[in-house]
């Protein structure tokens, strides 16, 4: 293999570039072994055509007869450079700028390497020699010429303007020894690389520290192309530097900020912004970066108004923070803990005038610039190895929210005006996203406080079911949403228990729910069966909605049109469950043997829209079931169009967890189903059914005559002394008295008296005439008329309710002396 070596410094002409250079290698004699595809361009010769050809053929006349001249001159000098005149196939003359170097191979063997390249016009070659050296000094592309061991057998004099010392002094020397730390190991490989293969590799970049200046990061472009000899052999590779270093820190920063555009402000969160500000940071730009904020913008809050003075000591928070050194040691307090910044010093002094401060070396004996801070944490700048910081105020307007400090300790370079620019970038757009977030925080807390206080605080007095509860909002992307749950203590001992859902998020959403829910709870004041209730929601829902579009108040109509609900009514005594939807899902049923399934339930239209009507359907509950009324966000999961088919079967397999409580077991559901962060609110109730002992309740047939009501009185007051309620006999043989004889004298056949007990004494007659009873004043001397008003005087409550085939008029009385009950609702002879 061919060995080349330098015989001298190649000159200090201006550098050929290699991507348009024709590189050839003559022998001794002048004969071409090696021809470039360069060449083969330049001239438009072929290599087959010109290998072993005497290179002067190649000239003019003129200069080819100059040629032994030139090789003088070249030995002499260790290299020549200048114009001559080459001829193309046609004969036509080509002005060609050659630079001609002498080597020798590993046999002691003279040749002559030529670079060539097309000349500019002529009038710029009457500059005198030392102009023009004074532009080759200048050039900024460097090149070399290194052997098949990769040690240097020429170059430029630009390329000494990139380290590594003179160009005679690179002379058999290779990359590691010219230049020291510039990773070498992975330029030499790909050198390599184009000696074997032959292939070319153009504009690698590399990323250095010179040794002329160590502290700053450099970048150049880089090209190897692989040296033949005439036998097709490598002989060499020649490579060339371009400095592209701004080109870099261009592109790196537009980098970081494109990266910054995508990781800050990622979540409506301040905190979590926060940290993404310094995450982002580091290690590109900073080694430690702390974020501290005002406590007001922490929590949502407006930042406190009127200027801050320097000589003012300032509490803040710190919001995120982020080291290249495990533990982070530099910081003086954990994310979420306050933070108390010196008067005077540089953060407050940001905080104060709102212009961001910059300094390329810290005072090492300096003071830290935190008053106290952790105990094991070191005082000074030099403890902590920081030598160079920037602090740049986090503002949106003319409100400042906080600072963002940044320090360098491990990166020796100093921060420098760009660094401060882009720091300024990644604040700035944090700072908008923090803004953002603060506002959505306040507003949403609000939202959610409406939300719960709209909410039930607590559950009705009952004995019908045991309830368990769980609400859990959307993440913190979406807006509180409208979902609402309600139980509602129904005449006869039942219950009802409610579910919604309406569309839409934000406050309007909120304010929709409770208007709804009021309006349901009224509703149900009046003892409606499902299907009817829903119809009468469902008509006020269009009404209202027609109501604001057609006085232009839009917003409200788009959440309460399309909302969903749920309702349904459990009866203890029968041990059955009347349920109805308006485009709400069927609820789920656990049975006592913990075998959960969907109801089949009719799903009707949405309220508001109108269509079809509402269909009830009863169903027979045991006692000890569980009955799952839920929102469409715990199917859905946690993903926007989530499969609620996925969701329904996960439902059911949690809802099948044997042996845990109730709310044991809502807890369980949530936890399984819904992640951490759901797309959409989910709430779950969960009503464990009891059945009304036969001892607790008693009914009697009674015809429709008049005789009756004497032995009606009798029965009420035998089952009333034994259930140990003799202090309501009276109260109770009243309240039978008139309800048996308005059945008997307005009513129709069957008649029948109901006792209930449970917290209170209920008294029901039912009868088969659907006409409505109605309470009114008597004059003094009417004769008659004082039936319901007596009844609304001596009870706590009465009123009335329709079935299929008549009505029920009910009361209800307290069970104590006092109006108190006993232990568990019950009078104390009862409990006992």
């Amino acid at each position: 293999m061919v060995k080349l070596q330098a015989n001298g410094d190649a000159g200090q002409e201006r550098p050929l570039a290699l991507a348009d250079a024709a590189v050839l290698l003559l022998d001794a004699r002048g004969l071409i072994e090696s021809w470039s595809p360069g060449a083969v361009r330049l001239l438009g010769r072929e290599a087959a055509g010109v290998l072993g050809t005497d290179i002067s053929e190649l000239l003019a006349p003129d200069d080819a007869a100059r040629v032994p001249a030139l090789a003088a001159e070249c030995r002499a000098h260790g290299g020549w450079r200048g114009l001559v005149s080459a001829l193309r196939p046609d004969g036509s003359p080509l002005r060609v700028d050659v630079q001609l170097a002498p080597v020798t191979d590993g046999g002691g063997r003279a040749h002559w390497l030529v670079l060539a390249g097309e000349a500019p016009p002529a009038a710029a070659w009457t500059m005198t020699r030392a102009v023009l050296e004074r532009i080759v000094d200048r050039s900024p592309v460097g090149m070399a010429v290194v052997d098949t061991d990769l040690r240097c057998v020429w170059s430029n004099s630009a390329l000494e303007r990139f380290g590594g010392g003179s160009a005679q002094g690179r002379i058999g020397r290779r990359l590691g020894e010219i230049q020291p730390g510039f990773d070498a190991e992975a330029l030499e490989a790909r050198m390599r690389q184009v000696l074997e293969s032959g292939v070319p590799q153009l504009d690698h970049e590399h990323v250095g520290r010179p040794r002329s200046d160590p502290h700053e990061e450099r970048a150049y472009s880089m090209s190897f192309v692989r040296l033949d000899d005439a036998d097709g052999r490598a002989i060499g590779v020649c490579y060339t530097v371009i400095d592209i270093t701004e080109r870099y820190r261009s592109r790196r920063r537009l980098t970081l900020l494109d990266r910054a555009g995508q990781y800050i402000g990622r979540t409506l969160d301040v905190l979590r912004t926060a940290q993404d500000l310094a995450d982002v940071a580091v290690p590109h730009l900073a080694d430690f970066v702390a974020v501290d904020l005002l406590d007001a913008v922490t929590s949502g809050g407006e930042p406190p108004g009127g200027p801050l003075g320097d000589e003012d000591t300032v509490v803040l928070r710190r919001a995120g923070q982020r080291s290249l050194r495990e533990g982070v040691p530099e910081a003086v307090a954990g994310t979420g803990d306050p933070v108390t910044y010196r008067a005077g010093s540089p953060p407050v002094r940001a905080l104060a005038d709102g212009r961001s401060w910059r300094t390329e070396r810290l005072d090492p004996q300096g003071p830290d610039w935190a008053a106290g801070g952790l105990a094991s944490r070191p005082a000074g700048f030099r403890e902590l190895g920081l030598h160079t910081a920037m602090v740049v105020p986090i503002r949106v307007g003319h409100v400042t929210m906080g600072v963002a400090t940044f320090f360098r300790g491990r990166q020796d370079a100093p921060f420098g005006a760009d660094d401060l620019r882009l720091a300024e970038e990644f604040v700035a757009r944090a700072a908008v996203c923090m803004d953002n977030a603060r506002r959505y925080t306040r507003e949403r807390g609000a939202a959610l406080a409406l939300q719960q206080s709209l909410l039930p605080s607590g559950l009705p007095p009952q004995e019908a079911v045991d309830v368990a509860t769980s609400y859990r909002p959307a993440d913190e992307l979406a807006d509180a949403g409208g979902d609402w749950f309600d139980v509602i203590a129904l005449s006869g001992a039942r219950v009802a228990l409610v579910v919604g859902d309406v569309s839409g998020h934000g406050l309007d959403a909120v304010v929709t729910m409770g208007r709804l829910r009021t309006a349901v709870r009224t509703l149900a004041a009046l003892d409606l069966r499902p299907d009817e209730l829903l119809a009468h929601l469902d008509d006020l829902v269009g009404r209202v909605s027609e109501g604001e579009m057609v006085t232009h108040r839009p917003g409200n109509e788009s959440d309460a049109l399309g909302s969903s609900c749920l309702y349904t009514i459990y009866d203890p005594v029968g041990r059955c469950c009347t349920m109805a939807s308006a485009g709400h899902p069927p609820p789920a049923v656990v049975t006592p043997d913990g075998t959960a399934a969907f109801a089949d339930l009719p799903v009707g239209p949405r309220l508001g829209i109108g269509g079809l009507p509402f269909e009830t359907v009863e169903l027979p509950v045991d006692e000890g079931s569980v009955l799952a009324l839920y929102t469409d966000g715990l199917l859905a999961g946690s993903a926007p169009g989530g499969s609620g088919d996925v969701g329904a079967r996960q439902l059911r397999r949690a809802l099948e967890a044997p042996g845990l409580s109730l709310s044991a077991l809502c807890e369980s559901v949530i936890g399984s189903v819904v992640s951490a962060r759901p797309f959409d609110d989910v709430t779950l109730l969960l009503a464990g059914t009891r059945g009304l002992a036969a001892d607790r309740w008693a009914s009697f047939d009674l015809p429709a005559d008049p005789s009756v009501v004497a032995r009606a009185r009798g029965a009420a007051a035998r089952q009333l002394t034994a259930w140990g309620l003799e202090h309501l006999v009276f109260t109770t043989e009243l309240v039978v008295s008139e309800l048996v004889t308005n059945a008997i004298r307005y009513g129709s056949a069957p008649i029948q008296l109901r006792l209930i007990l449970e917290h209170t004494l209920i008294c029901e007659v039912w009868d088969g005439n659907s006409t409505s009873p109605y309470l009114r004043h008597p004059r003094t001397t009417d004769e008659g008329g004082r039936g319901l008003f007596l009844i609304s005087q001596f009870t706590h409550r009465w009123g009335t309710r329709y079935t299929t085939d008549g009505k029920i008029i009910w009361a209800e009385q307290v069970l104590g002396q006092d109006g108190e009950s006993g232990p568990d609702g019950l009078p104390d002879a009862v409990a006992a």
